[in-house]
């Protein structure tokens, strides 16, 4: 008995401990990008995202922040696309492209400056909501359902406010249309977030 009640009050006090070192929060901004590959045009296009975020408390210094993110693409299409994929490009208009993914960023973050500052790394995991329907070959669509990215930037927590900024670069080629050309998402994300 004694040994039950121990391990009760062991699972409690760990307990207690874990939750006060997990924040939760909602977060929103810009999401600047554009696909690198030689069918896009190489200019940064505004999108958005926005999601909610956990920071899970690691010792005096270290976090771990996992994300569910809604994030806009944004991109143009370069004026070769039609050379190389000619039974693919369907009416575009302005040869806009606009791609909309749930991504889940694991952020590890490393606090300093009294804890104000941390520096972010970690993998961002993508998967795409809505396929253009105006970027076809023979009824396939010309993006990937999944993407697979690294993330790295700052992000600084005054009180409950926390304010980041991160680089994306994707590793996984996106180009659902074969190998002749490869496709990346790149992103500056700049973010405002609330924990609660």
């Amino acid at each position: 008995m004694k040994i039950k009640l121990s391990v009760i009050a062991l699972f409690v006090l760990l307990s207690n401990a874990a939750m006060a070192q997990l924040t939760a929060g909602v977060k929103a901004g810009a999401n600047i990008t554009k696909v690198d590959g030689k069918s896009f045009k190489q200019e940064f296009r505004y999108g958005y995202q926005l999601g909610g975020f956990a920071m899970i408390g690691l010792g005096d210094k270290f976090a771990l922040q996992p994300e569910v993110l809604y994030t806009q693409t944004q991109t143009r299409v370069d004026s070769n696309f039609r050379n190389i994929y000619q039974s693919a490009f369907q009416e575009v208009k302005d040869g806009d492209v606009k791609l909309n993914y749930l991504t889940i960023p694991i952020m590890l973050n490393y606090k300093f400056i009294g804890n104000l500052v941390s520096l972010q790394a970690g993998p961002q995991f993508g998967v795409l909501l809505n396929k253009d329907k105006n970027l076809l070959e023979n009824g396939k669509s010309a993006f990937s359902g999944g993407d697979f990215s690294m993330a790295g930037g700052l992000q600084v927590k005054v009180s409950k406010a926390v304010v980041s900024g991160r680089y994306v670069v994707g590793l996984k080629n996106i180009n659902d249309l074969g190998d002749q050309n490869k496709w990346r998402n790149q992103a500056i994300q700049i973010s405002v977030g609330l924990a609660l």
